[in-house]
């Protein structure tokens, strides 16, 4: 299946295409069908049957204004064709808003905000990152992802978890904005379960189980994050 479209120019967002299928099949409406909206609606000539069909089987992906002219065809917002976002471009996609009403909210010229959608890097200040927050609706663990802070925590809470965490909470909150009581109850419950991992196996004391330790240890910081989010979602505030 050959498929001719222009090169894309922006980063493409994730793309659901199941529930693209899932859609499009509720509708009643074939790939020719998709393919005929999107060039007679949305100006995009190049669209065919056989683009449809390469992005709802995974081939290939619609750009960022293919996927909002796909979202029009199909009777359904934006988000509900997009995986789950990571980047700028992708929660503001999901979000059906427009660079500019972005940039408008926080508080930033257009060209810089636009730049920082190309290059993945947030640039903000931490008012710019608040207000970024609240118009792109992000929750803690994306807002610290999109804000591009997910390796500095995850180093922070590497060395919490690996020698004194008292001494990460004040570096730690700096990066997430947590009520600091909620934050040491974290740090010290990752702590605990990290050593507990490390001093239980090393406890049977045998070479393989030094080395399950080893291996255990080291799944347990490779997965820090996810750890720590799940932490703060279990212990009660």
């Amino acid at each position: 299946m050959r498929v001719h479209r222009p090169q894309a120019q922006q980063p493409t967002p994730p793309f659901n295409a199941p529930a693209a299928r899932r859609l499009r099949a509720a509708l009643g409406m074939g790939p020719e069908h998709v393919a005929y909206g999107l060039r007679a609606s949305y100006g995009l000539p190049y669209v065919t049957p056989d683009l449809v069909i390469a992005w709802e089987r995974g081939i290939t992906v619609p750009s960022s204004p293919e996927l909002t002219a796909l979202a029009g065809v199909l009777w359904c917002s934006a988000g509900e064709l997009i995986g789950a976002p990571r980047t700028l471009l992708e929660h503001r996609v999901a979000r059906d808003l427009a660079p500019e009403d972005v940039a408008h909210a926080v508080g930033i010229e257009l060209l810089a905000y636009q730049r920082m959608e190309e290059s993945g890097t947030w640039r903000g200040n931490e008012r710019q990152a608040t207000a970024l927050a609240e118009v792109l609706e992000l929750s803690l663990p994306d807002f610290v992802t999109v804000t591009g802070r997910d390796g500095r925590l995850a180093d922070l809470l590497r060395s919490a978890v690996t020698t004194r965490w008292q001494a990460y909470a004040r570096p730690v909150g700096k990066v997430v904005p947590l009520d600091r009581h909620l934050l040491e109850n974290v740090l010290e419950e990752m702590y605990t379960e990290y050593q507990g991992q490390m001093t239980a196996t090393l406890n049977w004391g045998s070479a393989s189980a030094a080395a399950g330790s080893g291996e255990s240890g080291r799944e347990y910081l490779d997965r820090v994050l996810d750890h720590f989010w799940s932490t703060v979602q279990r212990i009660p505030y």
